[in-house]
């Protein structure tokens, strides 16, 4: 895929998703958005150690963050782990079942696609593990959600 496409694929990859707020909620949104952004944030760490050890490859410059990554978590990522939450809190089976189909998704057709369209490819990771890499957040999104939600509710019990 040439540079320009790329820039293409990524300016869509973060307008999609947004576009599916307004289909969300505004109490959804604000309910779910804190722990995405906290899951986000520790995603942002992640890729620093990611790239450090080489663990994926994205073919076309500029190598930085917010050209490369940062498309993937502003984007799908992050709204997705509001959907994803909207769906599916409050009973976990459902919640790590969801997950685990998405990341499954993004790990194994996901990754094979954009080898071939040479976007980005893994290099010392399978997929597998790579699957690993992204489900592992899922059990602090869900904690983080909970405790986010047990707080308000000890706040709102005091008053």
């Amino acid at each position: 895929m040439s540079f320009k496409y790329q820039w293409y694929f990524r300016i869509a990859m973060i307008i999609i998703p947004w576009l599916s707020l307004p289909f969300l909620g505004l109490r959804n949104l604000k309910r779910f958005l804190p722990a995405s952004l906290i899951v986000l944030l520790m995603g942002s760490i992640d890729v620093q150690i990611g790239k450090k050890r080489k663990w994926w490859k994205f073919y076309y410059k500029p190598k930085s963050y917010f050209f490369n990554e940062f498309a993937y978590h502003i984007g799908p990522f992050l709204i997705g782990s509001i959907w994803v939450l909207k769906w599916t809190f409050g009973d976990f089976r459902r919640f790590i079942t969801l997950n685990a189909i998405v990341d499954f998704i993004f790990a194994y057709p996901v990754e094979f696609l954009s080898r071939k369209f040479k976007v980005f490819r893994t290099i010392k990771l399978s997929n597998f593990q790579f699957f690993i890499y992204f489900f592992y957040k899922a059990f602090f999104l869900y904690l983080f959600q909970y405790l986010l939600e047990h707080k308000l509710q000890m706040y709102q019990d005091k008053q």
